[in-house]
């Protein structure tokens, strides 16, 4: 990991620390996002009752580095995220595989991030980044991947990132 990041209120970006905890079956403790029901405020407005399925964001650092090379100004924790990671294909990783994060920290991945106007609202023309279409017309969506909680624990820039994948068929990252 290259960072961790936190942000107690609803705003587009969140801020890094020397240290976040995860707490099972919630999120990162002291995040707007934490809780066993959305907390998103567009999935909270359509049903409240929804689970969280979105309590850990995660974005590979060479994200950031795609993105500075294409002119935007953008480092850990300003898209939202609260993991940035190095050296780990997040998006080519199946739904259900398990990331432990640091020493005992546990997330299992559900999804992808699905980018809204917002990240445009941060910097013009940051959407198209990361949201576009392959070859065939399918939508890439390129901002992050989702993850719950499953075992508690403190994760710190540095930590190590171990990928746990699920048993076969493997399902591949849907939006979240």
């Amino acid at each position: 990991m290259t960072a961790v990041c936190r942000g107690p209120e609803h705003t587009f970006g969140k801020q890094p620390r020397d240290s976040v905890r995860l707490l099972a079956g919630l999120g990162v403790e002291g995040d707007a996002h934490l809780g066993v029901t959305v907390q998103h405020r567009s999935r909270v407005a359509a049903d409240p009752t929804q689970p969280n399925l979105r309590q850990v964001h995660l974005i590979h650092e060479e994200l950031h580095q795609e993105l500075r090379a294409a002119g935007f100004d953008v480092g850990p924790g300003e898209m939202g995220e609260n993991v940035t990671t190095r050296g780990v294909g997040l998006l080519d990783l199946p739904t259900g595989t398990v990331l432990r994060l640091g020493a005992d920290a546990r997330v299992e991945i559900t999804g992808l991030r699905n980018p809204c106007q917002q990240i445009n609202d941060f910097q013009p023309g940051l959407l198209r980044e990361v949201l576009g279409r392959d070859e065939q017309g399918r939508v890439v969506r390129r901002a992050g991947v989702m993850a719950v909680v499953l075992t508690e624990g403190v994760v710190r820039p540095g930590d190590p990132v171990e990928v746990i994948l699920p048993p076969p068929p493997h399902r591949p990252l849907e939006k979240v």
